[in-house]
């Protein structure tokens, strides 16, 4: 039997989980998920299960928002979350610094470094969410608990 090869940084992903006791599935999609309707629509969920890994810069530092796909960040909860630092979107080079993977691609856990988590309360309606697993082509499921305990962060509001 031929073991299946992953690309580095989905590997970099499961050694992840597997230091932080978490035992989902990680999948690959047919198609890269840039999208949380496009993840939605390869695992036949709703897009609202879907946690996307957003990072924004707060007062110029990276920070994670794991946000429900069902909706859009607002920013100004983000901020009040953060003691009312100035929140910005973070570029494509700021994203891969701070976490080591491509947009699209980024998990919550295995960041090249470790970020001030917010996780969307959002999630916790939904008995399983999928996550991005380190590449764009590939996801995890797991649990609103499970991506609070995995990632250290602060459940928030942060929808508009």
């Amino acid at each position: 039997m031929t073991e299946i090869q992953h690309p580095e940084s989905v590997e970099r992903f499961r050694a992840a989980l597997k230091e932080h006791g978490a035992d989902g599935d990680v999948v690959r999609l047919d198609d890269n998920a840039h999208t949380a309707q496009a993840a939605a629509e390869g695992l036949g969920i709703t897009r609202g299960q879907i946690a996307n890994s957003l990072v924004f810069l707060a007062d110029g530092e990276p920070v994670l928002v794991m946000s429900s796909g069902g909706h859009r960040v607002d920013t100004d909860k983000v901020s009040a979350a953060f003691g009312g630092k100035k929140i910005t979107k973070a570029n494509a080079d700021d994203v891969r610094a701070a976490t080591g993977y491509v947009i699209g691609g980024v998990s919550p856990v295995g960041l090249a470094t470790e970020l001030p988590t917010l996780v969307d309360n959002d999630l916790a309606q939904y008995e399983t969410i999928w996550s991005a697993g380190g590449h764009p082509a590939y996801v995890y499921q797991t649990t609103f608990s499970e991506l609070v305990r995995m990632t250290g962060g602060t459940p928030a509001d942060v929808g508009e």
